[in-house]
């Protein structure tokens, strides 16, 4: 590709409301260190909410800023909503290791955490600044 050249790129994005968990900075092996968070997403009929789990890279500037501002909400167990943007979903296998499950197989959803569009903490809105790059 030369200089002058654009990439391109399909993007896949998937939208909706979630509670958010386990911020923490992963160090890969090899690779850049990254910030992630685990979304339950709500889904369902709002009488039987069922939650669908993502394991999200935090990969827009914009919700880096506003997660890392939650970590301590989410550390003191205060039930932190958020309204978020995901990009690039992809499901992994894995093997269970403990449990009832341990030895069966499962997949994980991941996906890249774009930007957060809203945030209730304990059902009280929370204040973020829009004006950050997405």
């Amino acid at each position: 590709m030369s200089n002058n050249e654009v990439s391109k790129y399909f993007d896949l994005h998937t939208s909706g409301i979630g509670y958010i968990s386990r911020i923490r900075e992963v160090a890969p092996k090899e690779g850049t260190p990254f910030l992630s968070v685990t979304i339950a997403a709500l889904r369902g009929s709002v009488e039987n909410v069922q939650y669908t789990h993502f394991e999200c890279h935090v990969s827009g500037k914009q919700a880096q800023t506003i997660v890392r501002e939650l970590k301590t909400p989410v550390e003191g167990k205060l039930k932190v909503l958020i309204g978020f943007t995901l990009s690039d979903l992809y499901g992994e296998s894995f093997t269970f290791k403990n449990g009832e499950k341990a030895g069966e197989t499962g997949i994980s959803l991941k996906s890249r955490l774009l930007r957060v569009s809203w945030v209730k903490v304990d059902g009280q809105p929370y204040p973020i600044d829009q004006d950050h790059a997405a």
